[in-house]
This record gives C-alpha cells, structure tokens and sequence, in this order.
C-alpha cells in the first residue's frame, strides 16, 4: 500500500524559506508581476532547451539539460501558465529560444511550447509547462515533489507526460540514472 503524504512549502528548509521569502519581499504589493521580477533561465547557448530523462529517488523524470527535475503545476489551466512574479522566482520557467531539444527517453511528439504572460516562449510537455525548482540546486534533487505552493500542488514529470506521484525519500538526491543522452 502507498501511503500519499502532503508537503508544504515550510520542508524547503532555511534557504529555501530565505530564497522565497526574498522573492515575496521583492514583489510588493502591486498585484501582477513585471518582466523585471520574472527570471529568465536560459540553458548555456541561451538559444535552446533540452527535456531529457532522468532516474532520481522518485523514479524516472523529465530533467533539463543540468539534469535538474522538471515540474507540472496543477494551477495551470492547458498550456496556460498560472505562475508569475513571486511564484516563477521559486518556480522558474523552462524558457526556449529557438527549437527544444528532445534528449533519449522523451516522446517529441509530446513536446511543445507556450507563451507566456510577460511575452517568452516556456516549453510543454503533454500540454503541461514545465518549470524547475529553485531548491533543487543538484542535478537529481526532487524537492518540489508533492509541494503544495502559490494554490496548488506540484509534480515531477514521467515520460508519458503524466505526474509523478511517488514521494522523495528522506534523501531527495537522485541516484545515478543520468541523463542518457
């Protein structure tokens, strides 16, 4: 039997709190967020993005080219985004400039993009954006699965596209898989 067990936002740990709550104190109380308050992430090229396949303590996962874990979160209404200022420091978009490259293990079919509120082009996968976790700072980690944070939950990928819904053991360092390709 498997027991679903629910994390908030407070298991990220002290920098994960501090990182967060920098990002809230940096956003005021003006509502909507500017393209100022929203990272960019870009990959090295700065010009494409890889969605590869990872194993990790949860299973295999959607990963980025560093290997980071990539996201789904359950706010998100279709390809439509839900995350913004604040939430997209803690949460950052998967940006893409030019074609995403499909890494061994993804279906490319399943792959694909969507504009974003401020204007960029953030990658899909299954018709879910796809986002990191800014306290997943090692290749592997899966501390955003099963978080629930700005209104909703978040997930790890499989390659199908569907969540994840298996939880981190004590240790969210992934074990070796690699990216395989």
């Amino acid at each position: 039997m498997t027991r679903k067990r629910s994390r908030s936002i407070g298991v990220m740990g002290a920098g994960g709190l501090a990182l967060l709550a920098a990002a809230v104190a940096g956003c005021g109380g003006g509502g909507g967020a500017t393209a100022a308050t929203t990272p960019r992430p870009q990959t090295a090229s700065g010009e494409s993005a890889t969605v590869g396949v990872s194993t990790t303590s949860i299973g295999q996962v959607l990963v980025n080219s560093a290997g980071h874990t990539l996201y789904l979160f359950k706010a998100d209404q279709g390809t439509k985004s839900a995350c913004t200022g604040a939430c997209a420091t803690a949460w950052p978009p998967l940006l893409v400039r030019g074609k995403p490259i499909v890494g061994s293990g993804v279906n490319a079919s399943l792959l694909g993009t969507a504009t974003r509120p401020e204007g960029d082009t953030q990658l899909t996968y299954n018709r879910h954006p796809l986002y990191l976790f800014a306290s997943d700072r090692n290749a592997g980690e899966t501390n955003g699965q099963g978080v629930s944070a700005f209104g909703a939950a978040w997930f790890a990928l499989n390659s199908a596209g569907n969540q994840v819904s298996a939880q981190p053991s004590s240790s969210s360092t992934g074990g070796g898989g690699g990216l395989g390709y």
